[in-house]
């Protein structure tokens, strides 16, 4: 086993993506994931990759989608804002089945909000990103080693599916530093893309990358089509880790830096007597139903607890089937809820449960 390293999440993000086979990265610098970027333009160069700082978000996503065509593993970076510019370019993805990466460190919004950490991004990931009907596959990680697993993982989905995968980490989990090992992560080589505009050589038919459909009837088919390969998705690519669930009374939802907070509140009311447990949805497009629709048959309440004003909280709903209440545990504007604020919020929940 190699040695691990001390890194910031957006580091590691970075240093995986290199050891995913990604060789060209385009972007530009927006707190509080510039050194994504920083970490780029210094390593690039010395691999053989390109790095690129576009003079715009909306330029960096459009030189995502020309090397996605050209069948090269790719990645741009960006926060709230950021992302809200490539909202367009991140459509014409989905829209020509194009596989990338996009990494999301959020911050407090709406507008340009403030630097400091959010999730007010959710609804934006995971009910597209852009317009028209598509999804992306979002993962949330938890650490710093999560940061740089999920970055592998992601361009695998991506290729695999023939879509964009987004990394939606808050802005605490791009800054915080952590051991990480990158040398052990294992890559799976990058599959065949018969599809790619590699140039012909004259032995083959010219592939054509292109999203604009006009005949309503073919662009209703492609619709369909990429919705069956959805399904396909959220039969087998569901992740999310389950703390101290099967005999609970209250369970907490949460992801990224929430979650781990949230871990600290449930083993401190353990202690103190109420049984609660933690799901932590990985992915959160698609959302792990399964594990909180079964929670749902004994548990008696659950807590959504997230850095917005409460976006997760629906899937959350959705997933149980209403079979019990679901309540909000939150702060906003780039603050974070403390253990004791959830712990609080488990009490106050527990002392309603007959």
């Amino acid at each position: 086993m190699a040695d691990k390293i001390l890194m910031k999440g957006n580091e590691a993000i970075a240093a995986a993506a290199i050891k995913a086979g990604c060789m060209h990265y385009f972007g530009y610098p927006i707190t509080p994931q510039t050194e994504i970027a920083a970490y780029m333009a210094k390593v690039m160069p010395k691999v053989g990759g390109t790095f690129l700082q576009a003079e715009s978000e909306i330029a960096a996503i459009n030189m995502v989608y020309g090397v996605a065509s050209a069948g090269k593993r790719v990645m741009t970076s960006s926060s709230s804002p950021g992302v809200s510019l490539k909202g367009e370019g991140l459509s014409y993805l989905a829209g020509s089945d194009l596989p990338s990466l996009i990494v999301n460190v959020q911050r407090g919004g709406p507008g340009l909000g403030g630097i400091q950490p959010s999730q007010s991004d959710y609804f934006q990931s995971t009910r597209g990103g852009g317009h028209g009907d598509y999804h992306m596959i979002v993962l949330a990680p938890a650490s710093v080693q999560e940061m740089a697993e999920l970055t592998v993982k992601g361009f695998e989905l991506a290729d695999t599916y023939r879509m964009t995968a987004m990394i939606l980490a808050d802005g605490t989990m791009g800054q915080m530093m952590e051991p990480v090992s990158i040398e052990d992560l294992e890559v799976k080589p990058a599959p065949e893309k018969p599809w790619a505009t590699t140039g012909t050589k004259m032995e083959r038919e010219h592939n054509i990358v292109n999203s604009l459909s006009l005949v309503p009837e073919e662009l209703e088919e492609l619709n369909f089509k990429r919705y069956d390969r959805y399904k396909v998705i959220e039969e087998n690519e569901t992740m999310y880790e389950e703390y101290k669930v099967d005999d609970a009374d209250i369970v907490i939802a949460a992801f990224g830096i929430a979650a781990r907070v949230s871990k600290n509140a449930v083993d401190e009311a353990r202690k103190q007597g109420i049984k609660v447990g933690l799901i932590r949805p990985i992915t959160l497009w698609p959302f792990p139903k399964a594990p909180f629709k079964k929670a749902a048959e004994h548990a008696k309440a659950f807590i959504s607890v997230e850095l917005n004003m409460g976006q997760m909280i629906e899937d959350v709903q959705l997933a149980t089937e209403s079979k019990c209440p679901v309540t909000l545990c939150n702060r906003a504007g780039g603050m974070i809820p403390d253990p004791e604020q959830v712990l609080n919020a488990i009490k106050e929940v527990n002392g309603g449960i007959k």
